[in-house]
């Protein structure tokens, strides 16, 4: 289309149809004569080329704000200046007053700055982005304008669902990229011109390599989970389309938890960015209660059963693994629980199925793998139990903090076994802070038990030591048979074997088992 061409509110571009002849108008807006490629029809707005683009910076929408809607929501973020589009849209989420990381970051995003932003889970870090990119995103121009990268299908759906009720009164299009399911419909939607895409790495890369992804429009770029986004299972898909993206775009990076390597990482891919750190002192949620439990392994699933038995709202109950996942929860559902599963061998229809049933309280009861920790937001989750105790802190952190969302009160309850010692002491140095522990009725004492060196538990000891260790790690003397051998102290006896030649010092006698 040429700069002469003159539009007509609501009609579409045609730049490969045929040129059309022009017909004299004036302009609704300024008076001026243009020309149109249409029959003005009698009392119809008609707009020259720049009052048309004039009235969609000011009021860009298909369907008009009107004024009763403009003082309806007039106390919506009363202190920012948004569009009245952006104000209706967070109006009708019920949504009225900005939390910390929102006043800290939308305004800088809306002057264009790069921003990284640290903020603990459930506060609201998806609109910190959203409202900026929807306001800066051009309704006028196809093509991807902003691109949003998430770790997990499940996030990117949710994401895509905050940013679509605000980019409809734009009249903006926002497509998903995520795998488990055809290629072809959102190849499909990246031709017709979408302007804002969410997707998953791996992906949003493929369509990359394809050819159907095309950034050289990109305004905006965002890594929404970055500490998990830049971890070394996303890393290199990160690199590779951020170097297709145009250098002078905008970037930010938003967070529960931001390592220090994270940062050195982010920091070389954003331009003099303004760090935003809010309630960083606060590793865990402080609406959430957490409970420790030092439990017997063999003690874990009645423990659930009696968690489960109290319950009165969602819980969200997390394990290791898939295979562990799948178990526990077909275990809960023969004794009578109203349970479902969430991990990754399931195909997308499925886990799409499954967290319906979860948001809508029918299957009240969910088992998950770390999938379901990344920035998932399921209101009212009463209860997080750690069934098994997570690899890491940042695990940790985003697993409690699905629970005790947006003010709201919640409970985290983690189980410890005997193995669990040496991890669960990890995660606490990580934490900078030590969480009161108590033993499961009926179980003994986890992390206390004395190790193969007599000091606190927390390590499996190794196999085969004769004489066992006292508390300064000198082997004590075994008592003896009376025959001058000696019977060690575990109930070793000597073997009319001959003996095998000593092992060097400092050398393991065992093998510790593997996981």
């Amino acid at each position: 289309m040429t700069s002469s061409t003159t539009l007509r509110r609501g009609a579409k571009s045609n730049a490969g149809a045929p040129a059309r002849d022009s017909h004299p108008a004036v302009c609704s807006a300024c008076g001026a004569n243009t020309t149109v490629p249409f029959i003005p029809r009698p009392n119809q707005a008609i707009y020259c080329q720049s009052c048309f683009r004039l009235q969609n910076r000011q009021n860009p929408s298909a369907s008009e704000v009107n004024p009763f809607d403009n003082a309806r929501f007039a106390d919506v973020f009363p202190d920012m200046e948004l569009m009245p589009t952006t104000r209706v849209a967070l109006g009708e989420m019920g949504i009225k007053e900005p939390t910390p990381i929102q006043i800290a970051t939308i305004p800088t995003m809306l002057a264009g700055k790069d921003v990284i932003g640290q903020a603990r889970t459930g506060s609201g870090k998806t609109l910190a982005f959203a409202i900026p990119m929807v306001e800066g995103a051009d309704p006028t121009s196809r093509g991807v304008q902003a691109l949003v990268l998430v770790p997990t299908r499940e996030l990117a759906i949710q994401v895509a669902g905050v940013v679509r009720d605000l980019a409809k009164r734009r009249s903006l299009s926002v497509t998903l990229l995520y795998g488990g399911r055809s290629l072809i419909p959102e190849s499909k939607m990246l031709r017709n011109g979408a302007q804002i895409v969410i997707g998953t790495p791996g992906r949003t890369l493929d369509h990359l390599k394809r050819g159907g992804l095309i950034l050289k429009n990109l305004k905006l770029f965002v890594l929404d989970e970055a500490d998990e986004m830049l971890d070394q299972g996303f890393q290199h898909d990160v690199e590779a389309i951020l170097e297709a993206a145009p250098v002078a775009r905008q970037m930010a990076l938003f967070s529960a938890t931001l390592p220090g390597w994270v940062a050195k990482t982010a920091h070389k891919h954003l331009h003099d960015p303004q760090t935003v750190s809010v309630d960083s002192d606060e590793d865990v949620p402080p609406e959430i209660e957490h409970k420790i439990f030092e439990i017997d392994k063999n003690h874990k699933i009645t423990a659930l059963r009696t968690l489960l038995d109290k319950r009165s709202g969602p819980i969200l109950i997390f394990g290791r693994t898939k295979h562990g996942v799948k178990k526990l929860a077909t275990q809960l559902e023969g004794f009578g629980y109203p349970v479902d599963s969430l991990q990754g061998n399931l195909s997308q229809n499925a886990r799409e199925q499954v967290m319906r049933g979860f948001r809508s309280g029918k299957v009240p009861i969910l088992v998950a793998t770390n999938v379901a920790a990344r920035g998932l937001d399921v209101k009212g989750i009463e209860q997080v139990i750690n069934f098994d105790l997570p690899d890491s802190e940042s695990h940790f952190t985003h697993r409690t903090g699905r629970t005790g969302r947006m003010g709201e009160q919640g409970e985290a309850i983690t189980f410890i076994t005997y193995e669990d010692g040496k991890k669960w002491r990890e995660i606490e140095r990580a934490l900078g802070r030590r969480f009161p522990r108590e033993v499961w009725p009926g179980s003994t004492s986890q992390l206390d038990r004395p190790g193969p060196s007599g000091g606190a538990g927390g390590h499996r000891p190794a196999m085969g030591n004769r004489g066992g260790f006292n508390g300064g790690g000198q082997r004590r003397p075994s008592p003896s048979n009376g025959n001058g051998n000696s019977n060690g102290g575990g109930g070793w006896r000597r073997s009319s074997a001959p003996r095998p030649a000593a092992r060097p010092a400092g050398e393991n006698r065992g093998r510790a088992p593997q996981r």
